[in-house]
């Protein structure tokens, strides 16, 4: 089985199309950048070094600090898939991510969106 190509995609060159998801609802950068810190466990200083490094999903999520333990309370479908039934441990995080923003740009409360917590 090959491997997916997102994994091998730099987390910098699709961070700006989460950014424009959700500006594009009046949302702001600040607000994807504490669900990615919340989600990650990254420093906002780790956070640019990982944009600037080019490092691809696989790096980006094998070097996050702390995974956030509610993140598996993040359920519901996104790109036509259930994100709780996904059985890749990297496509499951990418796709927390993506859910995550989604909710940002539909309009959905920055607590409800990080499960009621602000840190791990």
């Amino acid at each position: 089985m090959t491997e997916h190509r997102i994994y091998r995609t730099s987390f910098a060159s699709v961070y700006p199309h989460y950014v424009a998801k959700a500006e594009r609802k009046g949302r702001t950068r600040a607000e994807v950048d504490q669900i990615i810190l919340w989600l990650t466990g990254f420093s906002p200083e780790a956070f640019a070094a990982q944009l600037a490094d080019g490092s691809d999903f696989r790096t980006f999520f094998a070097e996050a600090p702390q995974l956030h333990p509610a993140r598996a309370g993040i359920k519901g479908v996104i790109c036509g898939v259930r994100v709780e039934d996904i059985e890749d441990p990297l496509m499951r995080e990418i796709r927390y991510l993506d859910k995550l923003v989604d909710e940002l740009a539909r309009g959905k409360a920055m607590d409800k969106i990080l499960r009621g917590r602000t840190s791990c």
